[in-house]
């Protein structure tokens, strides 16, 4: 699967020294690729990996010069990502599945003004992206679901943060979402044996649940089990 870390990005770089000659040394590259190696099966996956890499870009890149982002973006590393798969959406590459990330959470100490900052960027950025997608007439294909590698603890440490956890929250957003609370909101004070929240929906539904009712996957074949369907979707 390519990753994109952005638009302008995702192409063939000339040699710095001679900005002005792409044609020739994108012609030069392809031609190399288009040899024959059937007598050594690496050079010839190396090739076809290169040629499909070229091509790849080369798609994305005339897939979104009619883009024109319907809202501005806040200056966030989330939407920076979300508007790149706006751009991508807007050119009808059939791409189903898309994976974007941002990091910061791992709040050992002064936790506060970080989770607001972080969050904060989190509702702009997802609100931006939402508002875009629906300008392009795509808000009822679109379901975003958030996870995290990890929770944090409930108790405070002693820097002002908190220390990694099992628990925590997810969003399922989308117009069609049946929005709401779903599970209890765990105790502050019934923990487990390590002090740790007790989740009251497995994450295993969750993915299950997108699964089923989103993609039309079988659950069963990607998770091993089939799981409880949460109801979101």
């Amino acid at each position: 699967m390519p990753t994109i870390g952005s638009i302008p990005a995702y192409q063939f770089r000339v040699d710095s020294r001679f900005p002005t000659d792409r044609e020739n040394q994108l012609g030069y590259v392809n031609l190399a690729y288009s040899l024959d190696y059937s007598d050594s099966p690496l050079e010839a996956h190396i090739a076809r990996t290169g040629a499909n890499a070229i091509s790849s870009s080369e798609r994305v890149q005339e897939s979104v010069q009619d883009y024109g982002a319907a809202v501005e973006y806040p200056n966030f590393p989330l939407a920076n990502s979300l508007k790149t798969v706006a751009q991508l959406m807007s050119g009808g590459l059939g791409t189903r599945v898309y994976y974007v990330s941002f990091g910061g959470f791992d709040t050992h100490s002064a936790e506060a003004a970080t989770q607001s900052r972080l969050l904060g960027g989190f509702s702009a950025s997802v609100g931006a992206f939402l508002e875009d997608v629906a300008a392009m007439g795509m808000s009822d294909r679109v379901l975003l679901m958030t996870f995290s590698e990890f929770g944090r603890r409930v108790q405070e440490n002693g820097s002002l943060g908190t220390d990694h956890g099992t628990a925590g929250p997810m969003f399922i957003i989308g117009d069609r979402v049946r929005g709401g609370l779903y599970g209890e909101h765990p105790s502050m004070t019934v923990l487990d044996a390590n002090r740790n929240l007790r989740y009251g929906v497995d994450f295993r539904s969750v993915y299950g649940t997108v699964l089923d009712g989103w993609l039309g996957a079988d659950q069963k074949l990607v998770l091993g089990a089939k799981y409880e369907n949460v109801g979101f979707v």
